[in-house]
């Protein structure tokens, strides 16, 4: 067997075979020869045969296709045929016949549909000249490809079953090390879990922390031992202080010598033997065979666990695990997130930024106290603001794990312990939408639309002792992964990006079409700047609406910061717990994040967020299918389509701008989401920036009296920098501003340059590329089917959710209901619809 085959086999999902394979002596020619008898002789068991089965046909079709469809020509005047096989340049239908064909024996997945396209647009941009347009053309070809990448945040308390979540949902029991009797969890460590596409192989990659920040903190540590003495309270207080973090930290790396250990001997190399990528600020990479090697390598940098072992966890800033053959996982991320961020600048910055960045979170608690245990809605209420107005989080599902545990079900019939299971799941369901109706600050940052509970076990997805796989509820869970991979959307925005660029080098050719030209495009250029305008008169709206909001946040801040500083400074809590967290805020920046999070900036700009909290969600939705800024990017249009109605002689050039502004609009879509991060994150960031001279100020105190010092420090800052707080709001309004430029300047220059080369160019020399037009068309039009299939489903969902609004009231609720949700004058159109054969709710979905 040659590697082409061992490869092959890898990338299909099935290295199970390779050892067959190999006995069989199967190199890449006897496996293009291998027929169905063949197959049926191999010793492999069934389910690999089908599998095996589908795989090499799709193959075979698609060497076929690459041999026998891919012509392309390098230009009108010096024809040249690549490929294997030459055929006649009239032979066209005998080509199309041959592909419908294949079509009809085997149907084409959007993955394979890609992938031809790819082939097809690689090959184009390879035939291109050097010239202007080409080179126009051959950067549109690369601006194709993008990577796609979902985050889907999973936080939990320790012990909440997170890690027995993400084992069962990807398929890989043993991956993430869980709890037992040798270690036990960390909550520092972020660990990712993704797709290995190179290899079948499981793979670690282990990030560390800077040595200088490890030092740095170990030293922060030691310090705490002595400060005691310090300390002025008399009380003794049972709070737990940061001294146990630090305790487990030093303990792990160092044993129970740290304690008499010199500062100095903290980076000594003996203690770095096992990892000499942490000294020189490389990363450890970790390759095993199977999910449970893998688990067993890595635990040490994701657990704490014997004080007899070295553990390397406080060094640890990130690992990302990697699966081979996850489908569910292809352009998703899962990451098990700490839940309160960290002391760590550099691990704390990353927990901001991939909260932030998170399309999906998973809130995980134990059914049996998911509703009442008051660290899970913490973490969920920390990180509102970053997966809310900060963030671009779509969906929050609260997911209740170990649901199988339900008083003794074995002494029941199957039947009845099935009941109690679900009945217990129902009501715990309930009950955890009933407390996030509770949480006023969550309802600011997050609609109820986006929160969903489920209710799992991870155990009985994979025993099915006394639930079905489905009343388990993991394949809803692996449902909103594949549904996040969205390999639709990733094929028909490559299809029909490929298919405007081929439209307009197709349209190029066309040279008695000069003077339509010239109208169209005069039209365009100054269409294009009516829209803009409009897209500018629409955002300054909306910054004038900013404003407004953020002058009454101005105004309450200065009235309420000092009675904020005073919960802040002066709590119930007292004695060396109290000493030692402002002695970490004042160290951090104004956040303390070790047990539970502090954050004084967040605390001290709550008015100016508030202020703002509900524009802004309106006016940046994270829902994909809402449209920021009120619409006004979305209702940008160069009405290409009325154009083509009138210039059919131009209809290929005018298909390429249809599609460019489509490409752009989706581009801004993105800039925005990134923008808006920025944009509220600038209120608190602002109020930190000037905070940083007291909390610097009140870090350098020492002695008698530190504690009080450090409190009048801050608190004679904040009287005599109250203007702090129209800062934020400047700054805000500016980043806004900022955001609009770019807004106007992406969509000018694109559209104006797409334009250009559209309708006012020379007579460049382009390849002949006929044929691939055809064929890309053709793939276009059944992905664009498909497209519409999906947008009419969207659609029907919508309306499923106009009638839930509804639901069973009486026709005097449906009005009532009406009246707050709709038009003024929808009630009548209801009204009127009761005395005819039409219903409420079909009257509802109508309009």
């Amino acid at each position: 067997m040659d590697d082409f085959v061992r490869d092959k086999l890898s990338e299909w999902g099935l290295s199970e075979l390779i050892e067959v394979f190999e006995d069989e002596r199967i190199d890449k020619e006897s496996l293009l020869l291998l027929e169905e008898q063949h197959i049926e002789n191999l010793p492999i068991k069934t389910g690999f045969k089908v599998k095996f089965k589908n795989r090499l046909k799709r193959f075979k079709i698609e060497e076929d296709m690459e041999r026998s469809n891919l012509e392309v020509f390098p230009s009108t005047s010096d024809r040249v045929q690549l490929g294997k096989r030459k055929f006649d340049p009239q032979d066209d239908s005998w080509q199309l016949e041959s592909l419908t064909k294949r079509q009809c024996d085997f149907q084409e997945s959007e993955a394979d549909i890609l992938k031809r396209v790819k082939t097809i647009m690689n090959c184009v941009k390879e035939q291109l000249g050097k010239n202007k347009l080409s080179e126009f053309l051959r950067n549109k070809i690369k601006s194709l490809e993008t990577d796609k990448r979902e985050l889907v945040g999973v936080f939990g308390r320790t012990g909440a079953g997170k890690s027995s979540l993400i084992n069962a949902i990807i398929g890989a029991k043993d991956l993430l090390p869980s709890g037992d009797e040798e270690c036990c969890a960390c909550t520092s460590v972020m660990i990712k879990v993704e797709a290995n596409r190179t290899d079948s192989k499981y793979r670690a990659e282990i990030e560390f922390i800077k040595k200088e920040e490890w030092e740095e903190e170990a030293h922060s540590w030691h310090q705490f031992l002595p400060n005691k003495g310090v300390q002025e309270e008399e009380e003794e207080d049972d709070d737990e202080n940061d001294e146990d973090d630090g305790e487990a930290e030093m303990s792990a790396l160092y044993g129970n010598e740290w304690k008499h250990m010199s500062p100095n001997s903290f980076m000594d190399k003996k203690y770095f033997k096992e990892i000499p990528e942490f000294l020189l600020s490389k990363k450890k990479e970790v390759m095993c065979a199977t999910a449970k090697e893998l688990s067993v390598k890595i635990v040490r940098y994701t657990k704490n666990g014997d004080k007899d072992k070295q553990w390397f966890w406080p060094l640890v800033k990130c690992v990302t695990v990697k699966v081979p053959n996850s489908d569910l996982l292809k352009h998703v991320t899962l990451v098990d997130i700490p839940g309160t961020g960290d002391r760590n600048k550099s691990r704390d910055r990353m927990w901001k930024e991939i909260i932030r960045d998170c399309s999906t979170v998973w809130i995980v608690a134990d059914i049996s106290r998911a509703a009442s245990e008051k660290e899970t809605w913490e973490i969920l209420e920390n990180a509102s603001s970053l997966i809310g107005n900060g963030g671009e989080c779509q969906q929050i599902d609260f997911i209740c794990t170990k649901s199988d545990i339900c008083g003794n079900l074995d002494d029941l019939p199957p039947a009845e312990a099935q009941v109690k299971i679900l009945k217990r799941n129902k009501t715990a369901r309930e009950k955890v939408k009933d407390e996030f109706q509770k949480k006023k600050y969550l309802k600011e940052q997050l609609s109820d639309d986006c929160f969903k509970v489920f209710t799992v076990s991870s155990k009985e997805f994979l025993k099915q002792k006394h639930l079905d796989q489905d009343e388990t509820e993991i394949p809803e869970l692996q449902n909103i992964l594949q549904n996040l991979n969205d390999e639709h959307s990733e094929t028909y925005n490559y299809v029909s990006g490929a298919y405007g660029i081929l439209s307009l080098i197709q349209g190029a050719t066309h040279k008695d079409v000069t003077d339509k030209k010239r109208e169209v495009y005069t039209c365009l250029r100054s269409k294009l700047l009516d829209e803009l305008d409009q897209v500018q008169d629409k955002i300054e709206k909306v910054r004038e609406d900013f404003k407004t909001c953020l002058n009454k946040g101005v105004e309450n801040s200065k009235l309420s910061c000092e009675k904020t500083l005073q919960h802040l400074l002066y709590p119930r809590k007292k004695g060396s717990a109290f000493y030692n967290e402002l002695k970490c805020v004042v160290k951090n920046d104004g956040v303390h994040k070790i047990k539970e999070q502090m954050d004084y900036n967040l605390k001290l700009s709550s008015k100016l967020t508030h202020s703002i909290n509900e524009k802004f969600r309106k006016t940046f939705p994270n829902d994909a299918k809402a449209a920021p800024f009120n619409g006004a990017i979305k209702k940008f249009s160069l009405t290409t389509d009325e154009l083509i109605s009138k210039h059919s002689a131009l209809e290929l050039q005018l298909s390429f701008l249809k599609t460019e502004e489509e490409k752009v609009k989706a581009k801004l879509h993105k800039n925005i989401l990134k923008g808006k991060k920025e944009i509220y994150s600038s209120l608190t960031e602002t109020i930190q920036e000037n905070m940083q001279e007291a909390y610097k100020k009140a870090a350098e105190i020492s002695g008698t009296g530190t504690l009080q010092k450090m409190k009048d420090t801050i608190e004679n800052h904040m009287k005599s920098n109250k203007e702090m707080f129209e800062l934020a709001k400047n700054a805000m309004l500016e980043k806004l501003n900022n955001l609009q430029e770019e807004i106007s300047k992406t969509l000018k220059k694109t559209l104006q340059e797409s334009i250009e080369f559209s309708l006012n160019t020379e007579d460049y020399s382009l390849p002949d590329i006929s044929r691939n037009f055809d064929r890309v068309k053709k793939y276009y039009d059944i992905i664009g089917e498909k497209e519409e299939v999906v947008e009419e489903k969207g659609e029907e969902e919508e309306e499923e959710k106009a009638v839930e609004l509804l639901g069973e009231e009486e026709e005097e609720g449906a009005e009532s209901l009406a009246s707050d949700r709709f038009p003024p004058n929808f009630p009548g159109l209801l009204t009127g619809a009761w005395t005819s054969a039409e219903t409420p709710k079909q009257t509802l979905i109508r309009h």
